[in-house]
């Protein structure tokens, strides 16, 4: 089965941003699908002023799954822990000028694997972060309302 990637979904597969892990991390999120088989795993730099210094990805997936995870970075790198808890699955995939329907299950695995990487820097530093939600570690544990 075909599907009509965009070019910017195209450029991000060949050419992911942000690739590999931060060592000593302020945190780091790990979330799959266990139906497709994709695992995210996501790696945050928080500066003191709680802006996101640094991110990285490990993505071991589909095409999607990788553009979605280098997007993901991109879109969460320099902004602060708020701002990047409010990168939806959606944001990603308007930043990739959209995903085939089959393939939405990726964004959504990037949203997680951004959530679960701030859940486990929280957690580190003892730190609320309003709007958080402890991540689940299957994304098909929960589906996402209105989802597009």
């Amino acid at each position: 089965m075909a599907f009509a990637y965009s070019e910017k979904v195209m450029d991000h597969f060949t050419n992911p941003r942000n690739v590999g892990e931060i060592e000593n991390c302020s945190g780091c999120g790990t979330v799959g699908n266990a139906q497709c088989g994709d695992i995210m795993r996501m790696y945050v730099d928080v500066d003191d002023s709680g802006i996101i210094r640094d991110v990285k990805f490990k993505t071991f997936g589909c095409g999607a799954a990788i553009a979605t995870s280098s997007m993901a970075t991109e879109l969460v790198k320099g902004k602060t822990v708020q701002q990047a808890l409010e990168v939806t699955n959606r944001a990603v995939m308007d930043a990739l000028d959209g995903l085939p329907p089959v393939k939405v299950h990726c964004s959504l695995l990037a949203e997680e694997a951004i959530h679960a990487a701030l859940w486990d820097y929280a957690e580190k530093n003892g730190l609320v972060i309003e709007g958080l939600e402890k991540p689940k570690a299957d994304i098909h544990e929960h589906e996402h309302a209105g989802v597009a």
